[in-house]
């Protein structure tokens, strides 16, 4: 039996939303993305890369299926890119029909 990892990006006061950057979702006019560059250093470039050695599937919602389906199948220069893009990806949603990046599961 694999193991259930949970990792997020979230701030102390409960913020979740558009970690990477101010054009990753500003949906409901939240304007404080890219909150978290600031404290991407060296170790936590190191903590991820580890993380994401191993095989894993992701377990997203709609709108993080769409925002990361929307950038990483594109983002070949980017080393985080061939693990997400290979990750099965099992999507809770009650309005898609049809999942394009794969391999993913609705």
């Amino acid at each position: 039996m694999r193991k259930l990892i949970v990792s997020t990006f979230l701030t102390l006061d409960g913020v979740m939303q558009a970690p990477g950057g101010p054009e990753e979702d500003d949906s409901d006019g939240f304007a404080l993305g890219g909150w978290s560059v600031n404290y991407w250093d060296d170790q936590m470039g190191q903590i991820m890369g580890e993380a994401m050695s191993a095989p894993f599937d992701l377990l997203l919602g709609r709108r993080t299926y769409d925002i990361f389906s929307a950038y990483w199948p594109h983002a070949t220069d980017n080393p985080g890119a061939k693990p997400l893009n290979d990750a099965t990806k099992y999507v809770a949603s009650r309005s898609h029909r049809e999942l394009e990046w794969g391999p993913s599961v609705l």
